[in-house]
């Protein structure tokens, strides 16, 4: 657990010094704030796009469905911001084996929005939204080792 806790902190690093060094440890959070903002923050993600969903099936409910659920999926990612910081976040998102579905997601995210608030049209949202889900799981499985291979034999197996 500590190994875990020192390389979600950073602390593998221990040649970094200078000015940005310095702003790092000087603004860090103990591991019980860091742990306690992920969690707030990735509930109230999920409640997001749970509640764009939930606008989705009201009456010219497309907008808010849109916002509210790529809010959604904005602060579950930004939610591991807590855990490793903003910077190594950023890194990690376009290290080249994330780099795909980084862009992918980021890609579907606007074009959501595009589609609900110029183009008004609520079942190119909807294929958006699910290839910005896909993506963002897929971005996810990339944090466990041998998550995408298995995922990828399974289908390949169901397939078959």
């Amino acid at each position: 657990m500590d190994k875990l806790r020192r390389v979600l902190n950073g602390e593998e690093d221990e040649n970094e010094s200078g000015l940005v060094g310095q702003i790092v440890e000087g603004s860090t959070m103990s591991w019980g704030t860091r742990l306690k903002c992920f969690v707030a923050c990735f509930i109230f993600g999920i409640l997001c796009s749970i509640l764009g969903t939930v606008f989705l099936w009201l009456k010219n409910g497309l907008i808010l469905f849109a916002v509210f659920y790529s809010l959604g999926n904005i602060c579950a990612l930004c939610s591991t911001c807590f855990l490793m910081g903003p910077l190594k976040q950023m890194k990690r998102m376009f290290n080249p084996t994330r780099a795909i579905a980084t862009s992918v997601m980021l890609c579907c995210l606007v074009c959501t929005l595009c589609s609900a608030f110029w183009w008004k049209n609520k079942p190119l949202a909807l294929l958006f939204c699910v290839l910005q889900f896909l993506s963002l799981t897929w971005y996810s499985l990339s944090y466990i080792p041998y998550a995408r291979d298995m995922v990828k034999k399974c289908f390949t197996s169901c397939l078959a």
